[in-house]
């Protein structure tokens, strides 16, 4: 009896022993290397977690964006994405806008446009055209419309600090590359050679791939300023 309880005694012992060393945490981290470790606290910026291979009374820290995810020991996975990327710190930004050129109506045309945020430094924006409304700076009579369909890549920092983020998820300075294309009808001018004139009536249709530099401002959350070339 007293063998077998001292194998039973060892038996547990190796069990417990072997239950630690597997039902450690994992910290996978953004550069592929894992960490194995128990988590003691994940909070806004950083992971707490103590290594048993190192100590049982120190406690290590990692910060958030250094992580990729946390794969615990009960299999349970937690993903992280960094603070200026993620969704949940922009809830209360308005990510639908429209916006109106007012300077087009002095090149004959009204321009309106409507941009959407896709995901934090991203965003879908059409614009739509009427022509031939405004000054007609050659006296054609133009009539007709356009449209422009482009993705906007906002810019990002050059470095990131902790916890930064977007001031506004449409704010920043950005590249758009467009698409465009444009109907419309105008009066063309034919002169003989005893200089009358005379007026035919002809269409013109026009594509082009645009790519537009500019930079735009959101005031009190929806208010927008945007400058492009």
């Amino acid at each position: 009896m007293k063998f077998s309880g001292s194998c039973l005694l060892a038996t547990l012992t190796i069990f417990l022993v072997c239950t630690t060393g597997f039902s450690q945490d994992k910290l996978i981290k953004t550069s592929n290397d894992t960490i194995n470790c128990v988590i003691k606290e994940i909070g806004d910026l950083e992971i707490k977690y103590s290594n048993p291979d190192v100590s049982e009374t120190i406690l290590f820290g990692i910060d958030k964006s250094d992580v990729a995810k946390v794969i615990l020991a009960n299999g349970k996975v937690l993903t992280f994405t960094k603070s200026i990327s993620n969704p949940a710190n922009y809830a209360d930004n308005h990510k639908n806008i429209i916006k109106v050129n007012f300077l087009s109506p002095l090149f004959n045309s009204l321009k309106m446009s409507y941009e959407r945020s896709i995901r934090p430094g991203r965003s879908f924006e059409t614009t739509l055209g009427i022509i031939g409304v405004g000054n007609d700076i050659y006296e054609a009579d133009e009539k007709g419309a356009f449209i422009k369909i482009g993705l906007k890549y906002i810019k990002s920092p050059d470095y990131y600090l902790r916890g930064q983020r977007y001031a506004h998820i449409l704010k920043g300075t950005y590249i758009r590359p467009e698409i465009a294309f444009s109907y419309y009808s105008y009066d063309y001018h034919v002169d003989d050679m005893f200089y009358s004139s005379d007026k035919e009536r002809k269409t013109n249709a026009m594509f082009g791939i645009l790519l537009n530099f500019g930079k735009q401002w959101v005031i009190d959350n929806g208010f927008i300023v945007d400058t492009f070339v």
